[in-house]
């Protein structure tokens, strides 16, 4: 599953980043940040000790429109960010993460806003004998997503500028190892950014008429895996698979909307439903209950190019099991192949409460 991930994060950093062979220009940023961990869960407050802080380098590439969608998004860069996390607490430890992100210019370009998404590794994870205080991180890797705003001006002195703003980064392993409390670290940021050939820099391509863009709607097979397991502390990992099939339609360049139906066969719960009504015979779980899952959810996907975000939030209409409530929703990447065939890593959730990461690949009629 770590490979996996591993291979999925690379290959979207490549494709962001290398769309065409034409040289661009990027600069590269330091800033040091210090916040607070959030107590998103009062499952987390013994944790939430001092102020957490740390180190965040960057590397933006910058475009100028040689593709159309950077010209629909202002510009935008893309590139790799590098954190250092001290979390001030004795059993969170350190971490290290590494993204790939976007940024997106507001206000005259002064205003950026980076989303990013990647790996981090957990000094100290919980192990039940040496840190089993540490309820928040369940393995040593673990998924990671980044948002920052910022103030940035390039070149106020020389190739030298400065940028300050705010950052929230969230760690957590999306239930692949109880415990899975996650974190999330709401921080202050300031530092410097380095332009080296700024005078190189070359004139935008302008966007030029805009034209309109609709597709008629298209009928999608998408077949998603992984594995997880329940929030009981060293129970089994077990494999799941989820069936969707869904209708789109593109309403323009940006954007498209979406809605379908979803078959979830998720062994974890199948064993969950037998150890709950083992370990309380009192209680409402008999072990009679059906461990799968069916519902139904309207989307959006945000295009950039052959990349996507996927935005989905559901409901179960048969729940015949009480697991984190009947809504769920889902957020992550979708990268297109050609006409018909598409690759995508999505985290599913209850709210803040992740439940899998999901790998798939559809088909689109």
């Amino acid at each position: 599953m770590r490979i996996i991930t591993i291979v999925f994060v690379l290959l979207y950093g490549i494709c962001a980043t290398a769309q065409e062979d034409k040289v661009r220009p990027f600069d590269v940023e330091a800033d040091l940040f210090g916040g607070t961990i959030l107590e998103h869960n009062p499952d987390i407050s013994h944790l939430i000790t001092e102020h957490p802080t740390g180190v965040m380098l960057a590397y933006n590439r910058k475009t100028y429109g040689f593709e159309p969608w950077e010209r629909r998004y202002n510009f935008p860069d893309v590139g790799y960010t590098f954190v250092f996390q001290d979390m001030k607490n004795e059993y969170l430890g350190e971490l290290y993460s590494a993204y790939a992100h976007y940024n997106f210019y507001y206000w005259k370009k002064r205003l950026q806003f980076r989303i990013g998404q990647g790996l981090a590794i957990a000094t100290k994870p919980y192990d039940r004998e040496t840190n089993f205080i540490n309820n928040a991180y369940g393995t040593t890797v673990l998924s990671s997503t980044m948002l920052k705003l910022s103030y940035k001006k390039n070149n106020i002195f020389k190739n030298i500028g400065f940028q300050a703003g705010v950052t929230i980064i969230h760690y957590s392993n999306a239930n692949l190892k109880a415990p899975n409390n996650s974190t999330n670290t709401w921080a202050f940021t300031a530092g410097l950014n380095y332009f080296p050939k700024a005078a190189e820099f070359p004139e935008y391509i302008p966007m030029g008429e805009k034209t309109p863009y609709k597709e008629p709607i298209h009928f999608n097979l998408t077949l998603r895996g992984g594995a997880n397991q329940s929030d009981i502390n060293n129970s089994p990992r077990y494999g799941f698979v989820t069936i969707t099939a869904f209708v789109d339609k593109r309403i323009n360049h940006k954007s498209s909307f979406t809605a379908g139906v979803d078959a979830f066969f998720a062994n974890f719960l199948k064993e969950l439903i037998r150890y709950e009504s083992i370990a309380y015979p009192d209680g409402d779980v008999t072990g009679e209950e059906d461990w799968k899952r069916f519902g139904i959810f309207v989307g959006h996907e945000l295009h950039f190019n052959e990349l996507s975000f996927v935005s989905q939030l559901g409901y179960y209409v048969y729940y015949p099991y009480d697991f984190e409530g009947r809504f769920y929703n889902r957020l992550g990447l979708k990268r297109t192949f050609g006409k018909h065939l598409a690759g995508s890593m999505v985290v599913k959730a209850h709210g803040a409460k992740a439940e899998a990461v999901e790998f798939g690949i559809g088909y689109r009629f």
